[in-house]
């Protein structure tokens, strides 16, 4: 009898073990989404994705055309992360629209550059030059700082980041300024004197900050890009895996080959 019961709790047991392995294995087949810009942040990714794969890390990369959706896609739950944007971004979205999505590693460093197809040093604006900037409010900021580290205006003190055309103290050249989706401004570039774009719609347009921009940021800033995930998930083990992969060696060959120095890695 005692022999009996013994073999049924072992067999109990070896049950219930299959039963957890069967549940790790079915976690682990799980395809995890992660949003992305097309462009560099894409192609960094399907990178990442490969490498992944080697460590048990199954990941679908979805590629978006504007700034906005990923984050909404990743609060509804859509995505299981996303990688495209800076902190003051991110800092904004979660302020303006209450997500709970918090950064959990850094990326890389898109350096912002101000283009032309009509002039070839910012001294050759004219005197009211059109001059696009992005319409969000993080990048539109970040594009007239980049104008003004130039000379061209001053901002009012203390607005930072968040300046708007309507923040400029100063514009001895009476600049105007056309405010567009980021996107948008590498197609619109031959309707503007000069433009200020993100690095990571120029370089899909064929245009290297490095080579093509008649001015650019430093190379240090605050614009680090990040991985986010919903606050919930910040801990979780494929974040971790994830964090891992992206900060690779590998991974950072691969920028610094495929972009020669126009996208920097941060880690």
């Amino acid at each position: 009898m005692k022999i009996a019961k013994a073999l049924a709790t072992l067999l109990l047991g070896a049950t219930a073990l299959a039963s957890l392995t069967s549940l790790a294995a079915h976690a682990d087949d799980k395809v995890y989404k992660i949003g992305v810009t097309a462009g560099p942040h894409a192609q960094v990714m399907e990178q990442v994705k490969k490498l992944a794969e080697k460590e048990g890390l199954k990941i679908q990369v979805i590629e978006f055309s504007d700034y906005v959706q990923p984050n909404a896609a990743l609060a509804a739950g859509d995505l299981d992360a996303n990688s495209y944007q800076h902190q003051p971004y991110l800092d904004d979205q979660v302020k303006s629209r209450g997500y709970k999505l918090v950064s959990v590693a850094t990326t890389v460093n898109f350096p912002m550059g101000l283009y032309s197809k009509k002039v070839k040093s910012v001294a050759e604006l004219a005197h009211g030059a059109t001059i696009g900037v992005p319409n969000d409010p993080t990048n539109g900021g970040r594009g007239l700082l980049l104008l003004e580290k130039q000379g061209l205006i001053k901002i009012k003190p203390g607005v930072g980041l968040k300046a708007t055309p309507l923040d400029i103290a100063e514009n001895p050249k009476k600049l105007k300024f056309k405010e567009l989706d980021a996107a948008q401004l590498p197609r619109t570039l031959g309707d503007l004197d000069a433009a200020t774009i993100n690095t990571n719609y120029a370089l899909p347009a064929g245009l290297n900050p490095t080579k093509d921009a008649i001015a650019m940021e430093a190379a240090k800033g605050p614009y680090a890009n990040v991985i986010v995930v919903q606050e919930k998930n910040k801990d979780a083990a494929w974040v971790h895996k994830l964090i891992k992969v992206y900060h690779s060696a590998e991974i950072k060959k691969f920028i610094d080959t495929e972009f020669k120095g126009s996208v920097l890695t941060t880690w």
